[in-house]
């Protein structure tokens, strides 16, 4: 486990005070279309509903689950479902969501590299996804507390932004290539607004670090987990780029002469 008192303990708290302020926009933004969740609408996209498979009757502990939309979705497919996240702006609105929607979900306020101490118990699916790898820090760590949480035979499941992705500074416009592929060192950026809305009234304070696929890859497989697959996609649900092409099935790709490079990436690694 990190310790949050040692040199990472900063970047985290910087984190955790942007999310706060995230979960208010993003609540409220069409983005997250609250007000059509609550009717029924699943936040789930085609790519992790297919390969995660029948959930009814599974525990799921989702990780770095924002203000538990996803969560909220699995525990409607029939799963029991603990979602952990180091936001408590972001905890609070998903007991709210909880209490709305008359579901049994238990969230839990947890840094992640918390989550041995303040989350009892293993799980049939472990559950990471969009957006997650890039706020943590150590990678080894992250893999030993993911096979720790499973039951003999449960699997972890992951997507994620392709790490290519990342490597692209979303400040500027077009999107510049920037950063390392992986990279040890932190990345810090500092913008208004956020991705659901660019002119929010909100200044982004955030620390992140790049990881590329071999380094996922290789955590997982240290710890003992069986890669069943890896997937890469060129259509995401997420317009992350400009002037993007909306396909029939609702996805974006990039421009026909821009295809060079996967936008997500999905593992499933089972422990045996």
């Amino acid at each position: 486990m990190i310790n949050m008192d040692n040199k990472y303990a900063k970047y985290f708290e910087v984190n955790k005070e942007t999310w706060n302020k995230k979960v208010v926009i993003h609540s409220k933004s069409e983005f997250y279309n609250v007000d059509e969740f609550l009717k029924g609408k699943s936040s789930l996209n085609a790519y992790e509903i297919e390969e995660l498979g029948d959930v009814k009757g599974k525990s799921i502990l989702h990780l770095q689950c924002h203000f538990g939309q996803d969560t909220l979705s699995l525990a409607r497919l029939g799963a029991k479902c603990t979602g952990i996240d180091l936001s408590n702006e972001g905890i609070k609105k998903a007991e709210d969501l909880n209490i709305k929607l008359g579901l049994d979900v238990n969230f839990v306020e947890s840094n992640l590299y918390d989550v041995s101490e303040k989350v009892e118990g293993t799980f049939d699916i472990v559950f990471a996804s969009y957006g997650v790898i890039g706020w943590l820090p150590d990678l080894k760590t992250w893999a030993e507390i993911i096979a720790s949480k499973l039951n003999k035979g449960g699997f972890f499941y992951l997507i994620e932004f392709h790490p290519i992705v990342w490597m692209f500074s979303y400040l500027e416009s077009p999107p510049k290539l920037v950063y390392p592929y992986s990279n040890k060192d932190v990345i810090y950026e500092e913008y208004k607004g956020t991705y659901t809305n660019n002119d929010a009234d909100i200044i982004s304070k955030e620390y992140g670090w790049n990881h590329g696929l071999s380094e996922v890859i290789t955590s997982l497989t240290n710890v003992g987990l069986h890669i069943e697959f890896l997937h890469e996609f060129e259509k995401s649900p997420y317009n992350s780029f400009p002037e993007m092409n909306k396909t029939d099935d609702g996805m974006y790709v990039l421009k026909e002469n821009q295809r060079m490079f996967p936008l997500l990436y999905s593992l499933k690694a089972t422990k045996i």
